[in-house]
Order: structure tokens, then C-alpha cells, then sequence
């Protein structure tokens, strides 16, 4: 697969979402383990390296920074601000003030100069997106960033950061079982020229059968608290895997391939940011690339997790509150 553009720079389609390194699915791996996994990432040819200020509040850029010292002029580096740890609770914080600061103690975190993508990780409903992407502008002519992004936003919002400043990306999770892009995100990032950075691009693991049960996973991982994965939501969504399986085992390809083929075929300015703390699974993820998928393929598998036949929200109440996009 060819190269695809972000804000001008050609990487690879796939990167690496580094979240999971520190923060989020219960135990992180050792900082050793984590900046190995990082190593071989940037020797299979991974590029484009996705953290924030929020994960591990600041451990995961620390981590990032120190795996990629040496290999900086390799590595498309974005991270993201807006939200952040505050007395071990996360806090959105769209103000000017706070995203300046934040880009400082990121830049240090990250032992690099400039960022070549720099996120509004969530909208502050409290503070108009004009004011948040204004000083996100101001951090570009400053030299400190080269380009701004949005995450978990509708296509209004978008629209209204981009009239300020020009987007280069927006990120949201996007999978087989997750198509609230396809709403409008999808269409009006292609319309501005933005790139489209998929999270989640395997739906946290349950996409590659990866969670046998809500209890199997332990005490602090996210997606306890997620109702896709809690009953009776949990035992629906599992029964579409059998025909996923299927599938797969016909095209002579994993779980995971096949479902990273599939998003990146809804446009050529989609990218995906699988995670993993497993090394199989990265060289797994980052073949994918290659893989086409006839037309029939694609529709079989988009009617197959359509959203009338995934069960549950992504998020619980209180989080679903806090993000800007479209629901079916």
C-alpha cells in the first residue's frame, strides 16, 4: 500500500497507538518491555507514533520520548492536550491558557522541539472551539507545533475549527462495530483535505476475540465500565464474530488483518492507530497494509457489524456526555 498523506508528510497507513503502554487496560508493561514493542514498531516500518498529555498523566509521552530519542527523524509525532490528569482524575480543559502550558511540559516529555501533530483530545463545551484551535494556531506560527487536530468531534465542529485554523487531522474511533464517522466525519475531513486517524481500529481487542468475558479483564481496565462489553450487550456482539471467523479463515487472513484492511478501504485519507503490547500482534497489525479486499468483501463485512446489529454504546453516560460526535 502506498504512503498516504498527513498535513503534506507521507507515512504509512498504519501506525501505533501508544495509550496502552501505560494507561487504561489494567497492567502496563515494564518501561523496558514497552520501549522494546517501540523499537521493533519503528524497525517494521511503523512511522506515525500517537500519544498525550492524558495517558499515564505524562508517563506514556515520558516513555515515548525516550524510546524515539534516537530515532526522531523517523517518527511522525503526535500527541494531544485539552485533557489531562488533575489530583488522579481527568479533567477537559479547552482554555488558551491551559493548552499553552501544556504543549510546554509535552515538548519536554517528548525530548523534541516540535510536534509534528498536536490534538484538542476532547471539545471543552465550556469554552468556545474558536478560542481552543486560536491558541493551537498560535502554537504553529510559534514553531512549537506544525499541525492541528481534533478528536471525538462532529463535522459542524470541525467545520468551525477549520474556519480559524486549517485541520490537518481528526481522530475518533472507527471500526467494523464503531461507524459513527460514516455519519458525516468520514465525508467532511476528505472534503477539507484532513486526514481521518482511526483509534481502535479493532474495537479494543473484541474484533480479534481477544475478551472472552467482562470479568476476565481486570479491575482497571476502561472497558469494564463500557456497555459493549457488560451483559446482555456483551453475549449479542459476540455471536457476529462466528460469521467474522468465517470470513477470515475464506480470505486465508487473521482477525486482525482483516479487520485493518477494512477501514483503511474507506478512503484513501484514512489512517489506523492499532495498540498492542504484544509483538506478534504489532507485526500482525502492520502487515495489513498490503491487503486488498474485493467490493464484495467489503460490503459483506459492513452489513455484517452494521449498527442496527451492534449492541450497546461505546461509552458509559458520564463519558458519552463529554465528546462532540454523531450517533446513529
Amino acid at each position: 500500500m502506498n504512503k498516504r498523506q498527513i498535513n503534506g508528510y507521507s507515512v504509512n497507513p498504519i501506525g501505533l497507538g501508544c495509550m496502552n503502554l501505560s494507561h487504561a487496560y489494567g497492567h502496563p508493561p515494564s518501561n523496558e518491555a514497552a520501549i522494546n514493542l517501540l523499537h521493533e514498531a519503528i524497525e517494521l516500518g511503523v512511522e506515525h507514533f500517537d500519544t498525550a498529555a492524558l495517558y499515564g498523566f505524562g508517563k506514556n509521552e515520558a516513555l515515548l520520548g525516550k524510546a524515539i530519542k534516537q530515532h526522531r527523524d523517523k517518527i511522525f509525532l503526535a500527541s494531544k492536550c485539552g485533557m489531562a490528569g488533575v489530583n488522579g482524575k481527568r479533567v477537559i480543559d479547552g482554555r488558551p491558557k491551559t493548552l499553552r502550558s501544556t504543549i510546554e511540559s509535552s515538548l519536554t516529555r517528548l525530548n523534541t522541539e516540535v510536534l509534528d501533530l498536536y490534538y484538542l483530545h476532547r471539545m471543552d463545551k465550556s469554552v468556545p472551539i474558536e478560542e481552543s484551535v486560536g491558541e493551537l494556531s498560535r502554537l504553529v506560527t510559534e514553531g512549537k507545533i506544525k499541525a492541528i487536530g481534533l478528536s471525538e468531534v462532529s463535522a459542524e465542529s470541525i467545520m468551525r475549527a477549520n474556519s480559524v485554523h486549517s485541520i490537518a487531522a481528526v481522530q475518533t474511533e472507527y471500526s467494523l462495530w464503531t461507524r459513527n464517522p460514516e455519519i458525516a466525519v468520514l465525508e467532511t475531513c476528505k472534503h477539507i483535505g484532513a486526514a481521518f486517524i482511526a483509534f481502535s481500529p479493532l474495537a479494543r481487542g473484541f474484533l480479534t476475540d481477544q475478551v472472552t468475558s467482562r470479568e476476565a479483564l481486570v479491575e482497571r481496565d476502561i472497558r469494564r465500565g463500557m456497555p459493549r462489553f457488560n451483559e446482555p450487550h456483551f453475549s449479542k456482539n459476540k455471536q457476529l464474530l462466528s460469521a467474522l471467523k468465517s470470513i477470515a479463515q475464506s480470505t486465508h487472513l487473521t482477525l486482525a488483518q482483516l479487520c485493518l484492511a477494512w477501514v483503511l478501504h474507506q478512503g484513501e485519507h484514512v489512517h489506523v492507530i492499532p495498540g498492542t503490547q504484544n509483538s506478534d500482534h504489532l507485526a500482525d497489525n502492520v502487515s495489513a497494509e498490503n491487503i486488498v479486499l474485493s467490493a464484495e468483501q467489503l460490503t459483506q463485512l459492513s452489513a455484517l457489524f452494521s449498527p442496527s446489529s451492534v449492541s450497546g454504546s461505546r461509552y458509559p453516560e458520564a463519558t458519552q456526555a463529554e465528546i462532540d460526535t454523531e450517533e446513529f
